[in-house]
């Protein structure tokens, strides 16, 4: 082959050489530039093959010239060369079990399936317990506009949040109070805590507001990030505390003043000390009686029937009980329930002594019924002894007979009547509709 034609072919491969070395350095330096996360040592081995390939082109550029006065150029440059190779060798070398170590394109792959998949499942579970809680996480832009919800909030589903502000959905005046606290966040990224209350479907529901600002990576603020709480329950409760609280101490006092007459009455009754210990702490605890079942309700009231029976528990207790029970259910206020408690005692303590529980034979029977409304509604009680030694008419009336026939009266504006029948004591009350609840 001409020596012409191996100079062009030797020309043009070096020439190749040059434009693939400054091409292969200048993708390298580019890649380095555009990967700013990839690590010193990555960077440094990027870097020695950047100069190792800009050291070869410079020396083919140099031996493309056949001059004399080149030689000393072109050694100068192998010694370069020379360095260059000794310190990337140097360099690969210490590098190379981390260069071993890199991820194949497979197994990158295969692990971003896996967080995926992985941060997928956290995210449900996180919706999912958001759906579940009365918490609503939301976030908004600088114009306070609702970018994310979690769930419906304030009464209006996620379609009708997103997009709108807290006036689009609450009006001027009833978002005035939250605008203001999340404005107050945002001007000056700081947290802010609050409270607001809304009408949802004609009912108000209160909820705690928890707002931070969000930033992005700069740490700029552009926008809002906070959790609405509901509330209610906890608001309705308070509400309901403060309601039993006040009424506790109505009721503390209205007790005081029973406990202060049955002490005056059962003095004025008494034959002797021992006497009125005895009488006057069996009517404690018929009215301590009557105070559980309605601690047991909430204060709300207490069942006419549970009421008979824990007055006259241990008349029930016998195989053959002395005592009939029957009537509807019927749910009694607290005053109510507290004063037929206390003449359900006085009339049982009465039949122990001289009445029908106080022989073998006696027979008790209590009956209750509803009345019709042309009556006046509420219910009528009747008590009715048979079997047991006669009666008489007392010549004084006892506290037990004030009890049932005057204090029962005045407080639940009934009737009593109190018959003492030969054959039997008869009462029978009748209590107005005003002092029954409905039922648990």
């Amino acid at each position: 082959m001409p020596s012409f034609q191996m100079s062009f072919i030797d020309d043009a491969a070096r020439w190749i050489t040059i434009i693939s070395c400054l091409a292969i350095a200048g993708g390298v330096l580019l890649l380095i530039n555009k990967r700013p996360e990839l690590s010193g040592r990555m960077k440094f081995l990027g870097y020695m093959l950047s100069v190792l390939l800009l050291t070869l082109a410079l020396l083919s550029m140099l031996a493309l010239s056949d001059s004399a006065n080149m030689q000393w150029q072109q050694s100068l440059v192998r010694v370069g060369l020379a360095v260059v190779n000794a310190v990337g060798a140097v360099a690969l070398l210490t590098n190379l079990r981390a260069l071993v170590n890199l991820p194949l394109p497979a197994q990158v792959a295969s692990e971003q399936r896996r967080l995926t998949l992985e941060l997928a499942t956290v995210l449900q579970r996180y919706e999912m317990a958001l759906r579940g809680s009365n918490v609503a996480i939301f976030t908004q832009d600088r114009d306070l506009r609702y970018t994310s919800v979690s769930k419906p909030l304030f009464g209006f589903p996620v379609e009708q949040v997103l997009n709108a502000t807290d006036a689009e959905l609450l009006g001027d005046t009833r978002s005035g109070p939250i605008h203001l606290l999340k404005r107050e966040a945002l001007m000056t990224s700081e947290l802010r805590k609050g409270e607001t209350e809304v009408e949802e479907y004609g009912t108000k529901r209160w909820y705690d507001l928890h707002i931070e600002p969000l930033r992005d990576l700069s740490g700029a603020t552009i926008g809002l990030t906070g959790a609405a709480v509901d509330v209610t329950e906890r608001k309705e409760n308070e509400q309901h505390l403060r309601l039993l609280m006040r009424e506790l101490t109505h009721r503390s006092k209205n007790l005081l003043a029973v406990i202060q007459a049955m002490a005056r009455q059962t003095a004025r009754h008494a034959g002797s000390i021992d006497e009125f210990v005895e009488i006057f702490s069996a009517r404690l605890q018929a009215l301590a009686r009557s105070h559980d079942l309605l601690v047991q309700e909430g204060w709300h009231g207490a069942s006419l029937n549970d009421m008979v029976r824990s007055q006259l528990g241990h008349h029930f207790d016998h195989e053959r009980s002395q005592v009939t029970v029957s009537g509807p259910d019927i749910f009694l206020k607290p005053e109510a329930a507290q004063n037929i408690g206390l003449a359900l005692h006085e009339l049982s303590t009465n039949a122990a002594k001289y009445g029908a529980l106080s022989v073998p034979g006696g027979q008790v029977a209590i009956r209750w019924a509803r009345r019709v409304p042309e009556a006046g509604g509420g219910f009528e009680l009747s008590w009715i002894e048979k079997g047991g030694p006669p009666v008489t008419p007392p010549r004084a009336r006892g506290f037990g007979s004030l009890v049932i026939e005057r204090n029962l009266a005045r407080a639940l504006d009934g009737k009593v009547d109190l018959e003492f029948d030969p054959a039997g004591l008869h009462c029978s009350v009748e209590v107005p509709e005003q002092h029954l609840t409905p039922g648990r």
